[in-house]
């Protein structure tokens, strides 16, 4: 859709969603989850329309040059769909975090000071092209008060326009603003700048996408940025590591999705193991096609690794090959990992208390896993419901961000005519 004065568009899609989310701040929980019910049942009963906005986005794929998996990730059919409306009526399962108090205390002088859930504003979140994200962000964001702007990949602008036209449709039925959830109806990337700049009515962009995204983000936005950023995932092999474990760990972490943001994408191996578990690891990774890159001492050691460049120790390579560090001790492993990580998720693979501990408590990332799969690091996985991505930042949000991570809180104090001398 070509917009001609894209700037007064976007400055009024985001003045009218800091209009809801001030109108948002009164809503009932029983009308977040009637909405989010309510959208449930309409995606089901216009699912025809869906999987004809999604047939579009097929046919123009190709000109877009995605891969096949790309390709499948885009790609809608009933049971797709039918997950995406069970998603949000488990959404609507979940607690309701606004209006939670954190803390509270009474004073020697009788006030009584609350610390408050309260939702953060307006949020600008900007992703990929799975047309289920549409939904999932929505769902995140009203069910914790906050109006949401949505930018999608222009792979997938049908699909997406379809799916926030009928959650908008079904807002106004259950008492929820209708302006709530806004998806941004043109994919000029001019806009993403525009939006960018209007720090006094969004309150967060979160982008989760490619390198680039979340760099140009960083850089433009005068608001704050909840980065989903690279996934560059260590699984460190210890000298006391336990090899049936170990071999499960790996393989997991590395083979059973390739492409998400937790699969690991580098091995670092203690010396004390290159000879005894390193050549079991490898084998059992190269049966499922994965290519390892490695420095000088993995490749002596496995006939078939490939030299690995300064380069592949920090890359995220969404496929089947894995960088392979040989360390000497754990202080090495742990230098190395917080040197090359994202600060997304790192595991460490031991039967040593001490160095797990040491592991933990040194490593800069997200999530550390100890004995378990960098795969783990989800927030469905963390008993945190539904996640609108993982933060690898460090303030306001860290790790998965579920409905309790989109909100902020105030203090309300309650008094009886308290007055300070």
């Amino acid at each position: 859709m070509k917009i001609e004065n894209l700037e007064a568009y976007c400055f009024d899609v985001a003045q009218r969603a800091k209009l809801a989310s001030a109108e948002l701040a009164s809503v009932t929980g029983k009308q977040k989850n009637d909405w989010l019910n309510l959208s449930a049942g309409i995606l089901r009963e216009r699912m025809a329309e869906i999987l004809a906005a999604n047939e579009k986005d097929l046919e123009a794929a190709p000109g877009y040059g995605l891969t096949p998996a790309e390709i499948d990730r885009l790609k809608l059919d009933p049971q797709r769909v039918e997950d995406i409306a069970q998603a949000l009526e488990y959404v609507a399962k979940l607690p309701d975090p606004v209006g939670e108090v954190i803390s509270s205390q009474v004073r020697p002088n009788g006030l009584d000071v609350q610390k408050v859930r309260v939702p953060l504003g307006v949020v600008f979140f900007i992703y990929e092209s799975r047309p289920n994200v549409t939904a999932d962000a929505a769902a995140l964001c009203v069910k914790s008060s906050n109006a949401v702007i949505l930018r999608g990949g222009k792979e997938a602008i049908h699909s997406s326009m379809k799916i926030a036209e009928l959650l908008s449709e079904t807002a106004e039925k259950a008492g929820i603003p209708r302006d709530a959830v806004q998806l941004v109806a043109t994919t000029d990337h001019d806009a993403v700048g525009h939006f960018l700049k209007m720090n006094q009515f969004i309150d967060v962009t979160i982008p989760r996408g490619g390198e680039g995204l979340i760099r140009r983000v960083t850089n433009e936005a005068t608001m704050p940025v909840i980065k989903h950023f690279a996934g560059n995932c260590h699984v460190y092999v210890d000298a006391a590591a336990e090899e049936a474990k170990t071999l499960d760990i790996v393989i997991n972490s590395k083979c059973q999705r390739m492409g998400v943001c937790n699969a690991a994408e580098s091995l670092v191996v203690h010396r004390a193991v290159v000879e005894t578990l390193l050549p079991k690891i490898a084998e059992a990774l190269k049966e499922r096609g994965v290519e390892i890159r490695g420095d000088e001492p993995t490749c002596a050691a496995i006939p078939f690794a490939v030299t690995a460049s300064d380069a592949d120790f920090y890359t995220e390579y969404h496929g089947p090959v894995i960088s392979c560090k040989i360390v000497d001790s754990l202080d090495e492993a742990i230098r190395h990992i917080n040197q090359c990580s994202s600060g997304h998720t790192e595991a460490i693979c031991t039967n040593d208390l001490a160095a797990a501990r040491e592991f933990a408590l040194r490593i800069d990332s997200s999530a550390v896993m100890i004995n378990a799969s960098t795969r783990f690091n989800d927030g469905g996985e963390f008993g945190l419901g539904a996640e609108i991505g993982i933060s690898t930042d460090k303030f306001h949000a860290r790790g998965p961000c579920g409905l309790r991570e989109l909100t902020s809180y105030k203090y309300i104090v309650y008094g009886d005519g308290q007055t300070r001398g």
